[in-house]
């Protein structure tokens, strides 16, 4: 029996992408590694599930990571789907809308795109 853990996707500066996760999706810290030339940090969303987002920091990396097409994303349930969309629009991080399937997608500070989801 299997059941999920978390997610990884690396970042460039791991300050603002931990900010970023808390102010739009309320996402906190719970754990971190520190590795000397990397640190790991394992974000959560205060117990409302078990499955967790791993950043990772690599010391000497300078270059954006290769995204591809972006075709592969994290999504998120909101609570109230019309105050996190008036939310994300103020921080202007909305970079996709498809309102007939009633869903959006913003970006992350590296370029990595999150649905939310009602």
């Amino acid at each position: 029996m299997f059941r999920f853990a978390h997610n990884n996707i690396n970042v460039l500066d791991l300050e603002r992408s931990l900010a970023f996760y808390e102010e739009a999706l309320g996402l906190k810290e719970v754990r971190r590694i520190n590795g000397g030339d990397f640190i790991i940090v394992y974000l959560g969303d205060s117990h409302q599930s078990q499955h967790l987002l791993e950043l990772t920091w690599l010391k000497d990396r300078k270059e954006p990571y290769n995204l591809g097409d972006n075709e592969f994303h994290l999504a998120f349930t909101a609570d109230d789907f019309d105050a996190a969309h008036e939310k994300h629009k103020k921080m202007g991080c909305i970079c996709y809308e498809n309102p007939g399937m009633g869903i959006y997608f913003i970006n992350d500070p590296d370029g990595y795109w999150l649905e939310v989801l009602p």
